[in-house]
């Protein structure tokens, strides 16, 4: 049986509503995107939503909006994929990596307390998996830590705090203490990428709500001129009578989200409840499979938070790196696409390079040693979810 790690969920009601968009002669940014932007709001119970080309562009243009740039320091977990930290270095910052929690992939927050300096300006908490990383304490150190925050931007000194940043991507529809994740970080990133739960094809947004005086229309404008160049007029608003003219605020980038690809999006975020259940009964599967066994997946619902369901990750319990990569070769053998989120950033070229020791991370090494993510998809049949249990087990001798 062929089973690959990821499908995306495409239906004839997100190629009816891009056909719609390709035929109206509006193709590039405009009132589907804008209707995407509202939609996401409401879902998520926060005041704004921009939506942007990925969520790298998201992290990025909020380090921007915050005025991080050269001799600011911002925290970010080591296990995470390039894009948390690649986009610190983007701004001129220092990227500056703190260890998972022991046993865990989420960021720790004594870890960062440790990281914390006066030069530091954000934090960028990852929800792997979904997992929400744990808010609440990060959001206790930086209040602990706001005696030495110095800010250098109007919408820091609205903080008043080291600010909080989430790399969401994994995590659309996750709750952490009884409310949408998108409510937690002063400024909220998911990705809309084609293997995410609700995909655009390629996308993103940050979420967020007024930030002292500062208005989230105000915030949002700025957003808007970050992602088009600068420029005091999107394509839509020139079209209108006499509104050729524009002026250039700012020499910014190019990153916005056009119709076609909201389409996408907007058709599955009406439906996107229902592919949250699709991804659960396929976890309880897998979790039926897997108890009482080495098996340890990370759990999606505590009595802190629900998960969004986006990755099956489990750890083979005392499995060390090379068990785990034959096991991934021999399942691949046998028709089984699996994935490891994430190697730690110390183990890559550009990470060591920029002075960052393998040892000084030993959590996130010692959890991406011995874990594996399984395929998950909306379409995925309970053969094939059983076919992909039943093989893992075999191979560790378990079944």
């Amino acid at each position: 049986m062929k089973v690959p790690f990821y499908l995306p969920d495409i239906t004839e009601a997100e190629v009816k509503r891009v056909s719609e968009v390709l035929r109206s002669g509006w193709i590039t940014t405009g009132p589907v995107t804008k209707q995407f932007e509202k939609d996401i709001s409401s879902y998520c119970g926060v005041t704004r939503t921009a939506c942007v080309n990925s969520a790298t562009a998201a992290m990025e243009l909020s380090l921007r909006i915050l005025g991080v740039g050269a001799g600011d320091e911002v925290i970010t977990s080591a296990y995470t994929y390039s894009a948390s930290a690649s986009v610190i270095r983007h701004t001129g910052a220092r990227v500056v990596l703190a260890d998972s929690s022991d046993g865990g992939v989420s960021i720790d927050p004594k870890e960062i307390a440790k990281k914390i300096t006066g030069r530091t300006k954000a934090v960028i908490p990852v929800d792997i998996a979904g997992i929400p990383a744990d808010y609440s304490e990060i959001f206790a150190v930086l209040e602990e830590k706001k005696n030495i925050f110095s800010a250098d931007s109007d919408i820091q000194q609205q903080i008043g705090r080291i600010a909080v940043i989430s790399d969401s991507a994994h995590a659309f529809g996750a709750e952490y203490k009884g409310k949408n994740i998108a409510q937690w970080a002063d400024l909220a990133c998911f990705s809309f990428h084609a293997t995410k739960n609700l995909t655009t094809a390629e996308g993103g947004c940050v979420c967020f709500d007024d930030i002292g005086d500062i208005s989230a229309d105000e915030i949002y404008l700025r957003f808007m001129l970050f992602s088009l160049h600068g420029q005091d007029k999107d394509a839509l608003a020139k079209t209108a009578g006499g509104g050729w003219e524009y002026d250039i605020l700012l020499p910014a980038y190019k990153c916005n989200m056009p119709d076609v690809l909201a389409a996408i999006g907007a058709s599955q975020l009406e439906r996107y409840e229902a592919m949250l259940r699709k991804r659960r009964s396929i976890f309880t599967i897998y979790d039926e499979y897997f108890m009482s066994t080495s098996v340890k997946p990370l759990r999606q619902i505590t009595e802190d938070y629900t998960g969004s369901y986006h990755l099956y990750v489990a750890e083979l319990t005392g499995a060390r790196r090379e068990k785990r990569d034959s096991i991934i070769s021999e399942m691949q053998k046998r028709g089984v696409s699996l994935n490891v989120h994430f190697i730690p950033l110390p183990l890559f070229t550009a990470y060591r390079d920029l002075g960052f020791k393998v040892e000084d991370y030993p959590n996130a090494v010692s959890f991406f040693n011995s874990t594996v993510s399984l395929p998950l998809f909306d379409s995925m049949t309970g053969e094939q979810v059983e076919y992909v249990a039943r093989l893992l087990l075999e191979l560790l001798g378990e079944l």
